[in-house]
Protein backbone atom coordinates (compact mmCIF):
# COMPACT_ATOMS: atom_id res chain seq x y z
CA UNK A 1 0.00 0.00 0.00
CA UNK A 2 1.39 3.38 -1.02
CA UNK A 3 2.04 5.93 1.67
CA UNK A 4 0.58 9.40 1.33
CA UNK A 5 0.58 12.50 3.46
CA UNK A 6 -1.41 15.68 3.54
CA UNK A 7 0.05 19.14 3.12
CA UNK A 8 -1.62 21.26 5.79
CA UNK A 9 -1.26 24.42 3.69
CA UNK A 10 -3.53 23.22 0.90
CA UNK A 11 -4.89 19.89 2.21
CA UNK A 12 -3.71 18.12 -0.93
CA UNK A 13 -2.29 14.64 -0.38
CA UNK A 14 1.09 13.75 -1.79
CA UNK A 15 2.79 10.43 -2.21
CA UNK A 16 5.77 10.48 0.12
CA UNK A 17 7.52 7.45 -1.37
CA UNK A 18 7.13 8.79 -4.92
CA UNK A 19 8.44 12.24 -4.03
CA UNK A 20 11.35 10.75 -2.10
CA UNK A 21 12.26 8.51 -5.05
CA UNK A 22 12.39 11.56 -7.33
CA UNK A 23 14.65 13.40 -4.90
CA UNK A 24 16.85 10.33 -4.44
CA UNK A 25 17.47 10.13 -8.18
CA UNK A 26 18.50 13.78 -8.26
CA UNK A 27 20.74 13.24 -5.22
CA UNK A 28 22.64 10.61 -7.19
CA UNK A 29 23.15 13.12 -10.01
CA UNK A 30 24.33 15.68 -7.44
CA UNK A 31 26.78 13.17 -6.02
CA UNK A 32 28.25 12.46 -9.45
CA UNK A 33 28.43 16.18 -10.18
CA UNK A 34 30.28 16.82 -6.92
CA UNK A 35 32.78 14.10 -7.85
CA UNK A 36 33.25 15.35 -11.41
CA UNK A 37 33.64 19.01 -10.47
CA UNK A 38 35.72 18.33 -7.38
CA UNK A 39 33.34 20.22 -5.11
CA UNK A 40 33.63 20.28 -1.33
CA UNK A 41 30.27 20.22 0.44
CA UNK A 42 29.48 20.47 4.15
CA UNK A 43 25.89 20.24 5.42
CA UNK A 44 25.15 20.88 9.09
CA UNK A 45 22.04 19.47 10.76
CA UNK A 46 21.08 21.06 14.08
CA UNK A 47 17.92 21.31 16.15
CA UNK A 48 16.31 20.22 19.37
CA UNK A 49 16.31 16.59 20.46
CA UNK A 50 13.75 14.51 18.54
CA UNK A 51 13.41 17.18 15.86
CA UNK A 52 13.96 14.71 13.04
CA UNK A 53 17.57 15.41 12.08
CA UNK A 54 18.62 11.77 12.15
CA UNK A 55 15.72 10.57 10.02
CA UNK A 56 16.43 13.22 7.40
CA UNK A 57 20.11 12.30 7.29
CA UNK A 58 19.21 8.62 6.82
CA UNK A 59 16.90 9.44 3.90
CA UNK A 60 19.58 11.70 2.46
CA UNK A 61 22.18 8.94 2.58
CA UNK A 62 20.03 6.05 1.31
CA UNK A 63 20.90 6.34 -2.42
CA UNK A 64 24.44 7.68 -2.00
CA UNK A 65 27.90 6.18 -1.97
CA UNK A 66 29.23 6.36 1.63
CA UNK A 67 32.73 6.78 0.23
CA UNK A 68 31.64 10.06 -1.35
CA UNK A 69 29.04 11.28 1.14
CA UNK A 70 29.92 10.69 4.79
CA UNK A 71 28.10 11.30 8.05
CA UNK A 72 29.99 12.71 11.02
CA UNK A 73 28.42 12.38 14.47
CA UNK A 74 31.07 13.06 17.08
CA UNK A 75 30.68 11.97 20.67
CA UNK A 76 31.83 13.63 23.86
CA UNK A 77 35.31 15.19 23.43
CA UNK A 78 38.21 13.44 25.06
CA UNK A 79 40.28 15.08 27.78
CA UNK A 80 42.95 15.83 25.17
CA UNK A 81 40.42 17.32 22.75
CA UNK A 82 39.11 19.58 25.48
CA UNK A 83 42.53 21.28 25.57
CA UNK A 84 42.63 21.86 21.78
CA UNK A 85 41.46 24.85 19.80
CA UNK A 86 37.70 24.27 19.80
CA UNK A 87 37.29 23.82 16.03
CA UNK A 88 40.33 21.54 15.78
CA UNK A 89 38.45 18.27 16.37
CA UNK A 90 36.08 19.03 13.49
CA UNK A 91 38.69 20.03 10.89
CA UNK A 92 39.92 16.47 10.11
CA UNK A 93 36.40 15.53 9.01
CA UNK A 94 36.03 18.35 6.49
CA UNK A 95 35.74 17.17 2.87
CA UNK A 96 38.40 16.99 0.22
CA UNK A 97 37.58 17.66 -3.43
CA UNK A 98 34.72 15.48 -4.67
CA UNK A 99 33.29 14.78 -1.21
CA UNK A 100 30.22 15.67 0.83
CA UNK A 101 30.12 15.60 4.64
CA UNK A 102 26.93 15.68 6.72
CA UNK A 103 27.39 16.77 10.33
CA UNK A 104 24.80 15.26 12.68
CA UNK A 105 25.35 18.05 15.17
CA UNK A 106 28.53 20.02 14.79
CA UNK A 107 30.64 22.77 16.29
CA UNK A 108 27.33 24.39 17.26
CA UNK A 109 27.26 22.11 20.30
CA UNK A 110 29.09 24.92 22.06
CA UNK A 111 26.28 27.38 21.38
CA UNK A 112 23.61 24.92 22.48
CA UNK A 113 24.07 22.01 24.82
CA UNK A 114 27.45 23.14 26.18
CA UNK A 115 26.14 26.60 26.99
CA UNK A 116 22.85 25.42 28.52
CA UNK A 117 24.32 22.51 30.48
CA UNK A 118 27.35 24.42 31.70
CA UNK A 119 29.90 22.29 29.84
CA UNK A 120 31.83 25.38 28.78
CA UNK A 121 32.77 28.63 30.46
CA UNK A 122 31.22 31.99 29.58
CA UNK A 123 34.56 33.00 28.12
CA UNK A 124 34.65 29.93 25.86
CA UNK A 125 31.06 30.52 24.81
CA UNK A 126 31.60 34.18 23.96
CA UNK A 127 34.77 33.35 22.05
CA UNK A 128 32.83 30.80 20.01
CA UNK A 129 30.22 33.39 19.03
CA UNK A 130 33.02 35.72 17.91
CA UNK A 131 35.12 33.20 16.03
CA UNK A 132 32.48 30.92 14.49
CA UNK A 133 31.37 33.32 11.73
CA UNK A 134 34.97 33.92 10.73
CA UNK A 135 35.74 30.19 10.79
CA UNK A 136 32.81 29.56 8.45
CA UNK A 137 33.81 32.43 6.16
CA UNK A 138 37.28 30.86 5.97
CA UNK A 139 35.70 27.59 4.83
CA UNK A 140 33.67 29.38 2.18
CA UNK A 141 36.70 31.32 0.94
CA UNK A 142 38.58 28.02 0.65
CA UNK A 143 35.94 26.79 -1.79
CA UNK A 144 33.73 24.82 0.59
CA UNK A 145 29.97 24.89 0.06
CA UNK A 146 28.54 25.19 3.59
CA UNK A 147 24.83 24.74 4.31
CA UNK A 148 23.27 24.95 7.79
CA UNK A 149 19.83 23.59 8.70
CA UNK A 150 17.96 24.09 11.95
CA UNK A 151 15.09 21.65 12.52
CA UNK A 152 12.33 23.43 14.40
CA UNK A 153 9.86 21.32 16.40
CA UNK A 154 7.11 22.43 18.76
CA UNK A 155 7.18 21.43 22.41
CA UNK A 156 3.96 19.43 21.92
CA UNK A 157 5.43 17.44 19.05
CA UNK A 158 8.71 16.88 20.89
CA UNK A 159 6.82 15.53 23.90
CA UNK A 160 4.89 13.13 21.68
CA UNK A 161 8.12 11.86 20.12
CA UNK A 162 9.81 11.50 23.50
CA UNK A 163 6.90 9.40 24.77
CA UNK A 164 7.13 7.24 21.66
CA UNK A 165 10.83 6.68 22.24
CA UNK A 166 10.22 5.71 25.86
CA UNK A 167 7.51 3.17 24.99
CA UNK A 168 9.03 1.74 21.81
CA UNK A 169 11.86 -0.77 22.49
CA UNK A 170 13.24 -0.15 18.99
CA UNK A 171 13.67 3.54 19.76
CA UNK A 172 14.45 3.41 23.48
CA UNK A 173 18.17 3.77 22.79
CA UNK A 174 17.49 7.22 21.34
CA UNK A 175 16.33 8.53 24.70
CA UNK A 176 19.04 9.63 27.12
CA UNK A 177 19.23 11.41 30.49
CA UNK A 178 20.31 14.47 28.49
CA UNK A 179 16.91 14.45 26.78
CA UNK A 180 15.25 14.82 30.17
CA UNK A 181 17.46 17.77 30.93
CA UNK A 182 16.76 19.38 27.58
CA UNK A 183 13.05 18.98 28.22
CA UNK A 184 13.26 20.70 31.59
CA UNK A 185 15.43 23.49 30.14
CA UNK A 186 13.27 24.29 27.12
CA UNK A 187 13.38 28.04 27.75
CA UNK A 188 17.17 28.09 28.19
CA UNK A 189 17.63 26.21 24.92
CA UNK A 190 15.28 28.65 23.17
CA UNK A 191 17.30 31.62 24.39
CA UNK A 192 20.57 29.93 23.40
CA UNK A 193 19.24 29.22 19.92
CA UNK A 194 18.09 32.82 19.48
CA UNK A 195 21.49 34.14 20.54
CA UNK A 196 23.26 31.65 18.28
CA UNK A 197 21.22 32.84 15.31
CA UNK A 198 21.90 36.48 16.18
CA UNK A 199 25.65 35.88 15.92
CA UNK A 200 25.97 33.18 13.24
CA UNK A 201 23.10 33.74 10.80
CA UNK A 202 25.36 35.59 8.38
CA UNK A 203 24.91 36.70 4.79
CA UNK A 204 27.71 34.40 3.65
CA UNK A 205 26.50 31.36 5.63
CA UNK A 206 22.86 31.76 6.63
CA UNK A 207 20.75 29.40 8.70
CA UNK A 208 17.87 27.65 6.95
CA UNK A 209 15.01 26.69 9.27
CA UNK A 210 13.08 23.49 8.57
CA UNK A 211 9.55 23.17 9.95
CA UNK A 212 9.92 19.67 11.40
CA UNK A 213 6.59 18.97 13.12
CA UNK A 214 5.77 16.74 10.13
CA UNK A 215 8.73 14.41 9.72
CA UNK A 216 8.02 13.36 6.14
CA UNK A 217 7.50 16.89 4.90
CA UNK A 218 10.64 18.02 6.73
CA UNK A 219 12.72 15.33 5.01
CA UNK A 220 11.40 16.16 1.55
CA UNK A 221 11.69 19.91 2.05
CA UNK A 222 15.23 19.73 3.38
CA UNK A 223 16.55 17.44 0.65
CA UNK A 224 14.82 19.51 -2.01
CA UNK A 225 16.37 22.68 -0.62
CA UNK A 226 19.86 21.18 -0.56
CA UNK A 227 19.46 20.27 -4.23
CA UNK A 228 18.39 23.82 -5.02
CA UNK A 229 21.39 25.33 -3.23
CA UNK A 230 24.10 23.44 -5.12
CA UNK A 231 23.97 24.15 -8.87
CA UNK A 232 24.43 20.86 -10.71
CA UNK A 233 23.58 19.11 -13.94
CA UNK A 234 22.00 15.78 -14.69
CA UNK A 235 24.79 13.33 -15.37
CA UNK A 236 24.74 10.93 -18.30
CA UNK A 237 25.49 7.49 -16.93
CA UNK A 238 27.70 5.50 -19.26
CA UNK A 239 26.17 2.25 -20.49
CA UNK A 240 27.60 -0.87 -18.90
CA UNK A 241 27.85 -4.25 -20.59
CA UNK A 242 28.48 -7.28 -18.44
CA UNK A 243 31.26 -9.49 -19.84
CA UNK A 244 30.57 -13.17 -20.40
CA UNK A 245 31.66 -15.51 -17.67
CA UNK A 246 34.95 -17.26 -18.41
CA UNK A 247 35.02 -20.97 -19.12
CA UNK A 248 35.18 -22.57 -15.68
CA UNK A 249 34.80 -26.22 -16.68
CA UNK A 250 38.31 -26.95 -15.48
CA UNK A 251 37.57 -25.47 -12.07
CA UNK A 252 36.90 -28.01 -9.33
CA UNK A 253 34.97 -26.57 -6.42
CA UNK A 254 35.85 -27.84 -2.93
CA UNK A 255 33.22 -30.09 -1.34
CA UNK A 256 30.31 -28.14 0.15
CA UNK A 257 30.79 -29.77 3.55
CA UNK A 258 34.17 -28.04 3.83
CA UNK A 259 32.33 -24.78 4.47
CA UNK A 260 30.22 -23.65 7.41
CA UNK A 261 26.91 -22.23 6.27
CA UNK A 262 24.52 -20.03 8.21
CA UNK A 263 21.44 -22.08 9.17
CA UNK A 264 18.52 -21.24 6.90
CA UNK A 265 15.90 -20.45 9.51
CA UNK A 266 13.82 -18.43 7.05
Amino acid sequence: MKKSSTDASNSKPFNYDKELAILHEELVHLQEWVKKQGLKVVIIFEGRDASGKGGTIKRFMEPLNPRVCKVVALGVPTEREKTQWYFQRFVPYLPAAGEMVLFDRSWYNRAGVEKVMGFCTDEEYNEFLRSCPEFERMLVRSGTILLKYWFSVSDEEQEKRFKNRISNPLKRWKFSPMDLESRSRWLEYSKAKDNMFAHTDTKQVPWFVVNADNKKKARLNCISHVLSQIPHEKMDLKPVELPDLPDYKAYVRPPMNYQTFVPEKY
